[in-house]
C-alpha cells in the first residue's frame, strides 16, 4: 500500500509540473507573439531613419555614461593599407604568445617559425605604464557590393581598443608610439624575408593587395658572392651609407631611395648579387614582372603598395618592354622622333596583351614624384645589353650605382675555389695557382660556369681543379684564334669594351635633343 502510495504520488506531482510548464510556455508564445506585433508595427509607424537616429541618441547616452572609450583601427584606410594596423597586428604576435587563451597559428610555407595571432573577435589584455587597456580582433564579413571601382576583401578586419577615460589622455599617445616602435624592432630581428611578385593581370589576393608573397630564403651573402673584393666593399660601404643616413637624405632635400643597375653577360651573378643586398640590408624584395602590368596608372598603384625597407627589382628590363635607344632608332627612322617612339611604349600592339607602359611612366616609377610615396626603398635594374638601354635610364638619379657583372677574374675565382672545395690561400699548387691567374682572364667564363665544374667533382678536389684549369686552357685558346680570325676590329668585347660603351651610351651627342625629349615625355605621361 505504502509503493501505491507513493506510486499516486508521483503522478500527480508529474502531471502538476506538465500542466506548470505547459502554461509557462503558452504564456512565453503570446510574450512573443505581441513583441512580434509591436515590432511589425514600429517599423510601419516609425522610419529608418527615425529608428537610426534614436539608435545613434542611445548610443550616445550610453557613451556618456559608460567609463571606457574606444578606438577603433581598420585594415584598409580608403585605399591603401593601415600602416597602424600592421603595427599592432604585429605587436600583439608577441604579447599574445604569453598572455593570450586563444590563438591562432600560422606557418607560411616554407616558413621556419610559427607566427603566434589573436583569434578572431577574441580579446587580450595589455598593460602598459602600469594602464591596463583591452585589444579585441573584429572579423565581419563584408557586404556585397554590386559594383566597386576597387575590388575590397572579403572580410573587414580591425582592432578595437579599449581604455579608460580617465587614462586616455595620459597614455594613449604615448603606447601607439610604442607600438610603432617595437613593431619597427620585431621587424628588424625577424629573420624571414619576404619575395613579392605583382599578381597575373593586376588582380588582388584574398585581402585586396596586388602582391603575393612567399618567404625569402637566399643563401647567398657577400661573403660567397664571386666578385672583385674591392668593388664588393665598395657595394657595401655604399648600401650600408645608404640605410645609416635618413638625416642626411632629409637634409639634403633628396627622397631617401637608391638606383643600381647590374649589367652584364647572362651567368655573371645579377641575381645572386640582388640576393646579397636583401641579405646584408635584411629587406624585402619586389620582384615587379612589367609584362603582366597593364598601364602607367597600375605600375603606380603598385608602387603605393610597397612597404618601407625592400627592394624592388625589374630582371632583364630591356627584354620587359620597349626601351630601346632613342638615338638608335632615330637614326634609322629619320630626323624626327615618332611618338611611340618618344613614350618607349611598351608591348602594346604588337605583342596583343594590351601593355600600355611607356619610357616616362617607368621614370616617374623610379624617380618621379611618386616614387617618394615610400622610403628607405631601392631600385633595382637588371640587363645583359645595356647598349639597348635608353641614356634616359641610365642617368644619376635614376641609376645611382652602374654595377658591371663581369667574367670571372682572379680572385672571383678563388672565392668560388674557396666555397665549393674549401680551398684556403697556400692548398693549391703555387704554379697551378698562377697559370689559372694567367687563362682566367683569357677564359671570358662565367662564374657559373666555374660553379658547376666545381659542383660536379666536389667530392674530388684535385680532379675538379684539373677539369677546371684545362676548360681554362681551352677557351682561352678558342678565344685567341677567334681573335687572329677577326682581328683588330671584330675582337671579343671585354670588360673595358662594356664599360666604355656605357659612356658612349651616357654621353651622346644628342644630349641636347634628349632633354628636350624627356620634357616632352613628361608632358604627355599618363594620369
Amino acid at each position: 500500500s505504502l509503493s501505491l502510495s507513493l506510486s499516486l504520488s508521483f503522478d500527480l506531482h508529474s502531471s502538476s509540473l506538465l500542466r506548470t510548464m505547459k502554461e509557462y510556455w503558452t504564456s512565453l508564445a503570446s510574450i512573443l507573439g505581441v513583441l512580434a506585433f509591436c515590432q511589425s508595427l514600429m517599423n510601419s509607424i516609425f522610419p529608418p531613419e527615425l529608428r537610426f537616429a534614436f539608435l545613434k541618441c542611445f548610443n550616445r547616452v550610453f557613451q556618456l555614461f559608460s567609463s571606457f572609450c574606444y578606438f577603433d583601427i581598420t585594415e584598409i584606410d580608403g585605399v591603401n593599407t593601415n600602416e597602424l594596423y600592421n603595427a599592432v597586428q604585429l605587436y600583439l604576435s608577441s604579447s599574445v604568445s604569453i598572455a593570450g587563451n586563444r590563438l591562432s597559428l600560422t606557418r607560411a610555407i616554407n616558413s621556419s617559425s610559427i607566427t603566434f595571432g589573436l583569434s578572431n573577435n577574441d580579446s587580450i589584455v595589455d598593460t602598459f605604464n602600469a594602464v591596463t587597456v583591452v585589444w579585441e580582433h573584429i572579423v565581419t564579413q563584408r557586404q556585397t557590393q554590386t559594383f566597386a571601382w576597387r575590388p575590397m576583401p572579403e572580410e573587414k578586419r580591425g582592432f578595437t581598443l579599449r581604455i579608460k577615460k580617465k587614462d586616455k589622455n595620459l597614455i594613449l599617445d604615448s603606447y601607439l608610439d610604442y607600438i610603432m616602435e617595437r613593431a619597427s624592432e620585431i621587424r628588424r630581428k625577424n629573420q624571414d624575408r619576404l619575395l613579392y611578385t605583382n599578381s597575373r593581370g593586376g588582380s588582388l589576393d584574398a585581402r585586396g593587395l596586388p602582391w603575393e608573397s612567399v618567404p625569402f630564403k637566399h643563401p647567398s651573402t657577400f661573403d660567397t658572392l664571386a666578385m672583385d673584393p674591392v668593388k664588393k666593399k665598395q657595394i657595401m660601404e655604399d648600401l650600408t651609407d645608404f640605410a645609416e643616413c635618413q638625416s642626411f637624405y632629409q637634409k639634403t632635400g633628396r627622397a631617401w631611395k637608391r638606383g643600381y643597375l647590374l649589367y652584364g653577360p647572362p651567368g655573371t651573378g645579377k641575381s645572386s648579387m640582388i640576393a646579397a643586398m636583401a641579405n646584408h640590408l635584411g629587406y624585402d624584395i619586389y620582384d615587379l614582372e612589367l609584362t603582366e602590368v597593364k598601364s602607367n596608372s597600375e605600375l603606380r598603384k603598385l608602387l603605393m603598395k610597397t612597404s618601407s625597407k625592400s627592394i624592388i627589382v625589374i630582371e632583364d628590363i630591356d627584354c620587359s618592354i620597349n626601351l630601346t635607344n632613342r638615338k638608335k632608332e632615330q637614326s634609322t627612322a629619320g630626323s624626327y622622333y615618332e611618338p611611340e617612339t618618344l613614350t618607349g611604349s611598351g608591348l602594346g600592339d604588337d605583342s596583343g596583351n594590351g601593355n600600355t607602359i611607356t619610357l616616362s611612366g617607368l621614370l616617374n616609377f623610379t624617380d618621379g614624384l611618386w616614387s617618394c610615396c615610400g622610403s628607405e626603398r631601392i631600385f633595382v635594374f637588371t640587363t645583359n645589353h645595356i647598349e639597348k638601354l635608353d641614356p634616359a635610364l641610365l642617368r644619376s638619379g635614376r641609376m645611382d650605382m652602374h654595377v658591371y657583372m663581369s667574367y670571372c677574374t682572379f680572385p672571383s675565382l678563388k672565392i668560388l675555389l674557396r666555397n665549393y672545395l674549401g680551398y684556403e690561400e697556400g692548398d693549391i699548387d703555387d704554379d697551378v695557382l698562377k697559370e689559372m691567374e694567367e687563362v682566367v682572364d683569357k677564359a671570358e667564363i662565367t662564374p657559373a660556369d666555374v660553379s658547376e665544374a666545381l659542383i660536379k667533382n666536389r667530392r674530388d678536389k684535385d680532379r675538379a681543379v684539373r677539369e677546371l684549369l684545362e676548360d681554362l686552357r681551352r677557351r682561352a685558346e678558342r678565344n685567341e684564334k677567334n681573335m687572329k680570325m677577326r682581328g683588330q676590329n671584330g675582337r671579343l668585347m671585354g670588360a673595358d669594351d662594356v664599360e666604355e660603351q656605357e659612356k658612349r651610351a651616357l654621353d651622346s651627342p644628342y644630349a641636347e635633343e634628349e632633354e628636350e625629349i624627356e620634357d616632352s615625355i613628361c608632358k604627355n605621361s599618363e594620369d
